[in-house]
């Protein structure tokens, strides 16, 4: 069975999207839309390009060593876009890290079912999977980029990016596994919690400190 790419990819920012409306409830004033939906649009390009490296190189005989290198330029991908001279020490570059993270996420979404079709006859069960699976990468990425844009926003970049690799790592190890047929059903559910996981903590204990920094601002300017 075979599903058109730009449909998979479509099927990916649609919970993207969902998520993103989700998430910014209680942070108008935080962002600018058009920088939302560019880097949004940006997440989504960095994700292909990242996921098109991860299915071209063959990482078996170096599994371990690849699993470390991915989760280091991908998180170096998101912090390069981050860190730009506009977005250095603003409360907003959380919310856009939140935005890249998210778009860059939604690009597995084509990537999972091409290494789906590369492994044998597609089914309509096997498909469902990798679309439970693909929100995994969709929470975990926007998480590590909000987090990355909270290091950012800190002055403290080089900290909080190095944490998101650590925080990649177990997360590569579980999706390397979808190469292996047998335990596909337990991969999808393990980077669905793993990533809901590192997204929760991220939303509800990282992402309201901007609102808590702002508030004391203004209590101390009156």
């Amino acid at each position: 069975m075979e599903v058109p790419i730009q449909a998979a990819l479509f099927l990916g920012i649609i919970p993207a999207l969902f998520l993103m409306f989700f998430c910014l409830k209680g942070y108008d004033g935080y962002y600018k839309d058009k920088l939302i939906f560019l880097t949004f649009i940006g997440g989504v390009v960095l994700g292909v390009l990242a996921a098109v490296v991860r299915l071209r190189i063959n990482v078996e005989p170096l599994v371990i060593a690849f699993l470390i290198i991915y989760a280091f330029f991908e998180q170096l991908f998101k912090t390069i876009i981050l860190n730009l001279g506009r977005l250095q020490l603003k409360k907003e570059t959380v919310i856009y890290g939140l935005s890249l993270g998210l778009g860059f996420g939604s690009s597995f979404t084509p990537f999972l079912i091409i290494v789906e079709s590369l492994s044998g006859p597609s089914s309509y069960y096997y498909l469902s999977l990798i679309g439970v699976g693909s929100i995994g990468f969709i929470l975990f990425h926007a998480a590590t980029g909000a987090y990355i844009g909270f290091g950012i926003y800190k002055g403290k970049m080089l900290k909080f990016l190095l944490i998101a690799i650590l925080l990649q790592l177990p997360f590569n190890a579980i999706s390397d596994l979808i190469f292996f047929r047998a335990y596909f059903p337990f991969v999808q559910i393990g980077l669905v919690l793993y990533g809901l996981i590192v997204f929760v903590y991220v939303v509800k204990k990282i992402m309201p400190q901007i609102k808590e920094d702002k508030d004391q601002e203004k209590s101390t300017k009156n």
